[in-house]
């Protein structure tokens, strides 16, 4: 559908891609619309197209799929246009003085004779080319989400295409539409090839060569590489583009001239990078490297003694190993601890904790994640916190940067020794971050199993240090007696050792186990097994609620065992609306506000 109207009101609009609500009046009547608007103000007038959508909390709605900005065409419409706040120079009682001097014509006389502007008490003539210019450039910006959107480019890249190019960005793009590549990061190469192809850029062009192999470089990291191998990287390409092998060398070869790209040498293979991503990685390097060697100013004397006084003090038994890990700290001012679960890493992180503090030491704790750190401060008994909340630091962008600000690094972490956990989840960009925080002297130790998950970012921290061997590394591969009761943890030793599950034979005579063989038969049958376990037969077994202790895993997320099928299962039988309690629906789930408990933890 196409509606044609006025913003009467801008109820909200997001910063970052300019997803708009707004109150939108036609000549017949008001409604809501939503979608992504950048530029759009109040007082503008647009044609938008797009559909009506029944919202169940804010009721019919008009979701714009594409737009185009309309010069106001009466006296009251272009008063309230200039009176919007978009031109520079122009506030409510100006633009009331323009239009009772120049009327309909008011547009024309901006865009092509400001200097009459002039005319009018009040506006000299800086100020009417100042007002001139700056409704100029509100009419490119305009353009340009209609120029994209003629090569199914969205509206939501428009404001930053403006940004990055200026008021001529239509004027670049055209010259090399392959610019929208490092601008959109979203957008499909597909797409800007397609605009290219249309705008009449020969297949072999060097900008639309350059592009695809930075466009494969940055697919690589998508996949948390941070490079692949030269002939990796010449089939893909040369699939893409359809063009000869000879060409895509050239082109890495002036890529590498003018430092976009780094060709690394490892024995008879040869690795591209993206420049960033090689720098991160070198500065990770040198930034360890520099620490390590650094001297070491928080070793701590008689460290034996000091050992068995914590034992004696915290009914604590170290191994053997443990020991070797505590010394190789104080030894070391950068440490890895690796191993699986059961292993006593938890153990040695309280014992470091315990030595350090007793001699006025500051200890800081942190991970990656805010479950990760959660479960440090529950296993410590210390505050831990996220790497992110530590460093101070916001969300990664295109670039690899972890703040608005392109200069910000992040926060000096002030402490003597810094204990990450799960290192296996930080990416190259956040550790390089946290390296960049640390003084010269502090202690750095890293735990972690490269077992468990991997980050979801470009780089594998833990695992490249490990097989570096340039930094000391302590393997704990005993697991502890009190761990070994967990079938789960033994399971997980068997799996990383290549062997099978135990089996039901196993573990059949087993007294409190925590982990079974349940073998229904069909799908509906394990669904009717879950709800079970979640809806009391566990909660017998050893007192675990739903909302304290379960987390149902399943590998897909559609189907009638996929996520969203399950939690819908699950919310009917464990939170049901049965009270009128507020809820809300969003992308086909409804959210709904949890039952209150009584004392014996019985929903009312």
């Amino acid at each position: 559908m196409e509606l044609i109207g006025e913003v009467e009101d801008i109820i909200y609009q997001n910063e970052v891609n300019s997803y708009t609500i707004a109150r939108f009046e036609t000549e017949d009547e008001e409604t809501t619309i939503v979608g992504y608007l950048p530029f759009v103000s109040k007082g503008d007038s647009l044609e938008v197209i797009g559909n009506y959508v029944e919202h169940k909390e804010y009721g019919i709605q008009f979701k714009v799929t594409t737009f185009e900005k309309l010069m106001p065409q009466t006296e009251t419409a272009i008063k309230k246009y200039l009176a919007s706040g978009n031109i520079k120079g122009i506030g409510e009682a100006t633009a009331k003085r323009i239009v009772q001097k120049f009327g309909e014509n008011t547009i024309n006389v901006i865009k092509y004779d400001p200097i009459r502007l002039a005319e009018i008490k009040g506006i000299t003539e800086e100020k009417a080319r100042i007002i001139s210019e700056s409704f100029n450039e509100t009419q490119e910006m305009w353009k340009i989400v209609g120029f994209l959107e003629k090569f199914n480019i969205s509206a939501e890249h428009a404001k930053k295409v403006y940004e990055k190019l200026g008021a001529d960005s239509i004027q670049k793009i055209e010259e090399n539409p392959y610019l929208l590549i490092d601008i959109a990061r979203g957008v499909d190469f597909r797409q800007i090839d397609q605009m290219a192809m249309k705008i009449g850029i020969n297949p072999d062009n060097e900008k639309r060569v350059q592009t695809g192999i930075k466009y494969a470089l940055i697919r690589t990291t998508y996949n948390g590489h941070s490079c692949t191998l030269k002939e990796n990287l010449l089939e893909f390409v040369r699939n893409l583009l359809e063009v000869s092998t000879e060409n895509i060398e050239d082109n890495l070869i002036n890529l590498k001239v003018n430092g976009e790209i780094v060709i690394e040498k490892r024995g008879k293979e040869e690795w591209v990078y993206l420049t960033s991503f090689y720098k991160t990685e070198e500065e990770i390097a040198f930034r360890i490297n520099y620490l390590q060697n650094s001297k070491n100013v928080k070793e701590i004397k008689n460290i034996d003694s000091q050992l068995k006084k914590i034992e004696k003090n915290s009914s604590i038994e170290l191994s053997e190993k443990q020991k070797e890990a505590i010394k190789a700290i104080n030894e070391h001012n950068v440490l890895i601890i690796t191993g699986g679960p059961g292993t006593g890493k938890t153990t040695i992180i309280k014992t470091i904790i315990e030595l350090y503090q007793s001699k006025g030491k500051k200890v800081v704790l942190t991970a990656p994640t805010g479950r990760a750190a959660k479960k440090m401060t529950e296993s410590t008994g210390e505050e831990a916190s996220t790497l992110h909340r530590l460093l101070c630091i916001g969300k990664l962008d295109d670039e690899g940067i972890y703040s608005k600000d392109n200069n910000y690094e992040g926060a000096p972490i002030d402490a003597d020794v810094v204990v990450v956990d799960e290192l296996s989840m930080v990416d190259m960009f956040l550790m390089n971050c946290l390296l960049k925080c640390l003084y010269k002297g502090t202690k750095l130790i890293l735990v972690g199993d490269v077992d468990q998950l991997p980050s979801v970012g470009p780089g594998s921290v833990l695992k490249d240090l490990i097989n570096s061997e340039k930094i000391e590394t302590v393997y704990l591969d005993k697991i502890f007696r009190q761990a070994a009761k967990s079938k789960i943890i033994l399971n997980a030793h068997r799996v990383n050792k290549g062997e099978s599950f135990l089996s039901k034979d196993d573990i059949a005579n087993e007294i409190d186990q925590d982990f079974f063989y349940i073998t229904p038969k069909s799908q509906e049958e394990i669904l009717k097994e879950v709800i079970s376990l979640c809806t009391g037969r566990l909660q017998k077994f050893g007192d675990y609620d739903f909302f304290q202790n379960i987390q149902v895993i399943t590998p897909t997320k559609k189907g009638m065992l996929g996520t969203k099928e399950l939690n819908k299962e699950l919310q009917a039988y464990l939170n049901p609306n049965v009270y009128g309690l507020p809820e809300k629906s969003y992308s086909g789930a409804i959210y709904r506000k949890r039952r209150p408990y009584n004392a014996n933890k019985k929903q009312l």
